[in-house]
Order: C-alpha cells, then structure tokens, then sequence
C-alpha cells in the first residue's frame, strides 16, 4: 500500500495541506505528524512509532477503534451499487438505519442527514428560525445557547458558540443567539446548595430578560465538551425541561461529541431522563469512517413542515448535497451493530468507573488536580495551581503535560482556544472498546507526565 520511505508523504503535507487547529511555524523546527495506521486503539505515525489513542481521533470521534474491516466492507458494497442520490430521494441504507436509530430514541421519529455536526445543527437552527415565521409572526426566533458550549464551526453555528476563543475574530455573527450561564459548579456563579437548578433557573432568567414571546429555542450540550468536559449537576436538566415546557421553547440537544455511546447510553440525554424537540449527532454515528451526520425531530416539529402543501414555502426549503452519500449511513448501521453485538455500552460504563476511579486517585496524588468529572468514556480532569484558590494551571503548563503523555506514547487532549484564563483541562475520551489495560495505562501516564511537569517544578 505505502512505500517504507515515507518523506515525501511528509514533505507533500508540509508543502500543501493546511492542517486543522495548528499554528504553522510549528513546522519549520519539526516533521508534521502522519497516522499512517490504526488498529484497535493504537495508532502508528511515519516514524513507526506506536501511541495508544485516548482521545478517540484526536476530537471523540473513532468510538468503535481503528481497523474495523467489517464497517470498510459495508461502506465499500453499498458504493459500488450506489453510491450517491441527492436527499430528495430515499436511499435503502438511509432507510434503515433512519429506522434503528430512532428506535434508540423513544419520541424521536424523523432524521435529517447532513455531513457534518456543524451542519446538523445549522439545519436545526434554520427550523428554528422558519418555525418562528411560520406559526408566531416571525418573533420567536431567539435561540439561546451556553456559556462554554460548542456547537461547530459556520457562522451560524459560532453565533451561538459559547466559548470566546473559538469565535474571536470570526464576527459579526448572526443575530438573535442569547448566551445563558454555564453549570460548572466547580466555578460556582452562585452560593447555593441546589447548584443544578439554580444554573438552570438562571436560564429562564434570561428568557424573562429577553421576552418569552421572543425565544424560539436552546441549544445544549448534554455534558458540555471542549469547554472542560462539564457533566451538568443534579436536578439541572429536569429544570431545563419545565422551563422549556413552560416558555414553548424548543429544546435542542447537541449530541455530536456525546452520542451513540460515548456516555453509556445511545445519547447523552438519555442519562437526564430528558425528552427533546430536536437532537443532532456526528462525530459517533459512524465512528469517523464515513462522513454522516443527523438531525433527528420529534413528529411534533416534523409535522410544522407539512401543514399547507398549496403554500410553496410551507416545507423545509433546504439540502445538504452529502447528505445524499450513502457510504454514511451503510457505515452507521454496522457501528451500530458493532456496538451492540459486542456489548460497548455496557463496557462503556464499567471502563468508565475506573477511569473515573483511576482520576479521582491522581487527584488525591497530585495537587494540582482540582477536579475530576466526567460521564462514561469522556473524562475531564481541571489543572490548579492553587487547589484552595482554585487558580487555573496555566495552558502552557497544561500543553506541557499532554506532550509528556505523547513522548510516553498516550495521546491525550486538553481544552485549548476555548475560554480565556480557562484551557486547564485534561480531556479523556478512549474507544468504546476500551479494557481494564488500557484505562490503567493512560490513568498510570498522566500520573507520572504530572510529576514530571508539574510536581517536579
């Protein structure tokens, strides 16, 4: 497949692909990294060298591990008899996995595809937004999201971007996205006992601010992701949903980096007890080995769609050109079965009590481990430099610890470009494959990357 000789690879990638997320000088002093190959959780680079993989691809992605045959010959069957048809049409593995994967979400019925997180939840948004005009007169078009959330990458979708660094420079954005606090109790905002509903009554505080005749939607993340990995505290999704209910304000779940298995469950919400309007998903569906995302709706919002067929602009007047692949969802369905033949939800919740475990003893080792959360196989651990003051770890330190992971071959990742003064966050997410050898030896370098980093300065 690859000649042995692998330098003109590296030097074909340093002449014209513009990586993702990199400050380019980086390479004048250093080769790029190239994943030549991936087996279960290891990944190898140009060099040979072997890392264990604790971050899922880099950004949770890869949930079932590299080198599932089984996902390329499913993906490779169904291209070669068809490969494409624009979403205007139906496509047989579409169809099915439309179907298996709303019986995983009771309530839910209809699915959308797109190709990429950002735009599923682009395509929410614009529901959102022809909703509004369709049966209130055009004012319920406010979509609020939260501090520290994150929801993708277009101007749509970093209009309601929670987290500063990630949207610096990139206005103006779209009007009418409302930012609502975020439920970190660990940075408190409030004094209380019952922090969860105090975070979510903060949200109708906004709506209240705002008008509730003005707000159509919110945006959540069930745990929110790169802005620390924040599990929400007890009673604050219950809150959110009377709030919802209360207002007639949709609730739209981003599920993108929490869904199909990450947290134990098929979705995140479905930890809460929470039943949403509108949920989107991505980087799991197919576990990065095709591009496919989805935006699945209650028959509720579906129905909004179809109330007046002699009115040309009653329907959803939209497309996503690769929606129509069909490599996407014929990858979907044999993740999924992967997932369930092999029991990855329940491995999921057992490897993700140690590894939750494993983080609590390096809290009680290291002080600079201020706190531990997570929920299943997605993992935070907060840096301090003073526990008692709760200062955060500086982010130089904190990329100084993920490099000492990476020379002792376990790529972990940390919250960067995200909230100023606040990327002091370790971020775990192995395959749902993950066994009691892997956790440990991801739990057993970061240990010792801390002493080296930091104890030992």
């Amino acid at each position: 497949m690859y000649d042995n000789d692998l330098s003109g690879i590296v030097e074909a990638d340093r002449a014209h692909v513009w990586h993702h997320l990199m400050q380019h000088r980086a390479f004048d002093a250093k080769d790029p990294r190239i994943i030549v190959e991936g087996r279960g959780m290891a990944v190898w680079d140009q060099n040979g060298t072997e890392f264990l993989d604790a971050v899922s691809g880099g950004v949770w992605t890869v949930n079932v591990g590299y080198g599932r045959e089984s996902i390329g010959d499913a993906i490779r069957d169904q291209v070669v008899r068809m490969n494409y048809f624009a979403g205007s049409a139906g496509s047989i593995p579409g169809a099915r996995f439309a179907e298996m994967l709303t019986d995983k979400m009771p309530g839910m019925t209809r699915v959308y595809y797109t190709n990429s997180g950002s735009e599923a939840n682009e395509k929410a948004f614009k529901m959102v937004r022809q909703i509004a005009h369709k049966r209130y007169g055009g004012k319920k078009t406010k979509i609020l999201y939260r501090e520290r959330d994150y929801h993708g990458t277009t101007i749509g979708a970093l209009s309601a971007c929670g987290q500063e660094q990630r949207a610096a420079q990139y206005g103006p954005f779209a009007p009418d996205f409302v930012q609502v606090p975020h439920c970190l109790e660990y940075r408190a905002q409030w004094d209380v006992e019952n922090y969860g509903e105090r975070a979510a009554d903060a949200i109708e505080e906004v709506i209240l601010r705002e008008g509730p005749d003005t707000v159509g939607a919110i945006c959540l993340e069930p745990v929110t992701a790169g802005g620390g990995v924040i599990t929400p505290p007890k009673g604050y999704w219950e809150r959110v949903q009377e709030i919802c209910r209360k207002y007639d304000i949709l609730l739209h779940i981003d599920e993108v980096v929490c869904g199909v298995g990450r947290t134990g469950e098929w979705f995140g919400y479905q930890n809460y007890g929470v039943k949403p309007d509108m949920v989107t998903m991505a980087k799991g569906v197919a576990s990065g080995y095709a591009a496919i995302a989805c935006l699945v709706t209650t028959e509720e919002v579906f129905d909004m769609f179809r109330s007046d067929a002699s009115d040309p602009l009653d329907h959803f007047r939209d497309i996503s050109t690769f929606g129509g692949c069909t490599g996407g969802p014929a990858a979907a369905i044999e993740n999924m079965r992967i997932i369930e033949d092999e029991g990855l939800l329940a491995n999921t919740r057992a490897m993700g009590a140690r590894l939750m475990m494993g983080l609590e003893g390096l809290k009680e080792k290291h002080a600079c481990v201020g706190d531990v959360r997570g929920l299943g196989l997605f993992a935070g651990a907060e840096l301090v430099a003073d526990r008692k003051t709760r200062e955060p770890l500086a982010e130089g330190t904190v990329a100084q610890v993920v490099a000492a992971c990476d020379r002792r071959g376990v790529i972990i990742g940390m919250t960067n470009r995200s909230i100023p003064g606040f990327n002091n966050t370790l971020c775990l997410s192995p395959a749902l494959i993950a066994g009691e050898a892997e956790i440990d030896r991801i739990v057993d370098t970061i240990d010792s990357a801390l002493a080296e980093v930091v104890t030992a300065a």
